[in-house]
């Protein structure tokens, strides 16, 4: 590829992401949401995250895509310190703390 192609694709998905959050951010500003959106909103970062995290658990890169032990312990234990503190720097910092020390036995 030469350095104009770059440039190109750059600014054209530069202009595209600013499109899709200036229909949401731009268009929307201002403007009063029906409460019925509203509720169904609240539950968008609890249908993503297990979406984002699951992949990371089940297939991690780091192992070849194997399960490990290790990261099924901290997400397990993410998991748990979420739910019965209601914490997410709890859940997160726990789970991070778990892994490594999960690591460190287990290595």
């Amino acid at each position: 590829m030469n350095d104009a192609t770059i440039w190109i694709t750059i600014f054209a998905l530069g202009v595209g992401t600013f499109l899709i959050r200036f229909s949401f951010l731009g268009i929307l500003a201002g403007k009063e949401l029906p409460d019925w959106l509203i509720r169904h909103l609240r539950y968008v970062p609890v249908a993503v995250l297990p979406g984002l995290v699951a992949p990371l658990v089940a297939w991690p890169a780091a192992t070849g895509g194997a399960l490990d032990p290790a990261r099924a312990f901290a997400a397990l234990t993410a998991l748990i310190i979420g739910a019965w503190f209601r914490s997410v720097i709890g859940a997160v910092f726990g789970g991070m703390a778990a892994l490594y020390l999960a690591q460190l036995v287990l290595a």
